[in-house]
């Protein structure tokens, strides 16, 4: 197992610290020409502050990461980039560039979202450990078999104690050691991370039409989130934005083989949809790996709760 420590601005803790009830964060690095690949799947991410603060403010569990453009993390994301406006992110991502400002530009950025985010007061904060270099930029990996990644974990927990985090094994075993193993949690997806995860499945293409203009493509939840459809990438399906509509609506639903079927009520109400008939039984474009596929259960409810027949 894994813990990073990932360093970054003070303005960007205090934005988010000031965010009641944060349940993820994307923790984004403006040069966007390498993609993240040290954590697996729910292991600890840290935020450190920029020196001369040499402390160890808070961390999330890692979900996912990948080369992101700028527009697609702040519709994801908003304020839990760690900024106001995306007009503050823009100008942040060409300062770190050394760029003049753009207003157009698009830019890739590396983005690693983190789920169930956590801040330590100042009184709280750790101090990095021995080994910690001043010319370290981007961060560093501690293995938990190491001494010093023990530590961090043990340090991290402690001020987390009380709060479902962290699964111990055990609270104490026969040698009298506080904590059982180290393990990792499935982190829960936040609204965000479930929109980029969903594009990014779908290799940002419609699963329908296979458009890929970008900025009309929606992650649609096959069962609602207001219906206990939970953010999970079986329970969603990227669309167009008017497919997306019409999923919630009910007048497309996709039935258990994955071939799209289209209510008769759209003729009969708007007396029209020859473009959607169109598409009456084609079988969708499902992602490359076969978890990420819609999940049947979730098809089912679709079908029987929602579609108009």
């Amino acid at each position: 197992m894994n813990i990073y420590v990932g360093v970054t601005d003070f303005n960007w803790y205090q934005k988010l610290v000031s965010i009641s009830n944060i349940d993820e964060v994307n923790f984004w690095q403006p040069g966007g020409n390498r993609q993240f690949n040290v954590l697996k799947k729910g292991e600890l991410f840290l935020f450190k502050l920029h020196s001369p603060r040499n402390y160890i403010v808070g961390g999330g569990f890692y979900a996912y990461s990948n080369i992101l453009p700028l527009s697609l993390a702040w519709d994801s994301f908003a304020e839990k980039n760690g900024v106001d406006s995306l007009d503050e992110m823009r100008r942040r991502i060409e300062y770190y560039r050394k760029q003049e400002h753009s207003q157009t530009l698009d830019y890739s950025i590396g983005c690693i979202l983190l789920e169930q985010p956590f801040f330590f007061a100042e009184s709280e904060w750790i101090p990095v450990p021995v080994d910690w270099k001043s010319n370290i930029v981007q961060g560093k990996t501690y293995r938990m078999e190491t001494e010093l990644g023990k530590k961090l974990w043990d340090d991290v927990r402690i001020r987390l104690q009380g709060q479902q985090y962290f699964i111990d094994q055990q609270a104490q075993n026969e040698t009298g050691q506080r904590y059982g193993p180290p393990t990792t949690i499935t982190p829960r997806l936040g609204q965000g991370s479930f929109r980029v995860i969903v594009t990014e499945v779908y290799n940002r293409r419609c699963a329908v039409t296979q458009e890929r203009t970008l900025p009309v493509l929606e992650a649609a939840h096959i069962k609602p989130y207001n219906l206990s459809g939970p953010h999970e990438i079986g329970n969603g399906i990227l669309l167009r934005s008017d497919l997306h509509i019409l999923l919630d609506k009910g007048y497309i639903t996709i039935n258990n083989e994955y071939r799209l079927e289209v209510s008769r009520r759209i003729k009969e109400e708007f007396e029209n949809g020859r473009d959607y008939y169109a598409f009456e039984d084609s079988e969708i474009h499902k992602p490359n790996d076969l978890r990420s596929w819609p999940d049947k259960k979730y098809l089912q409810w679709h079908n029987e709760n929602v579609f108009r027949g």
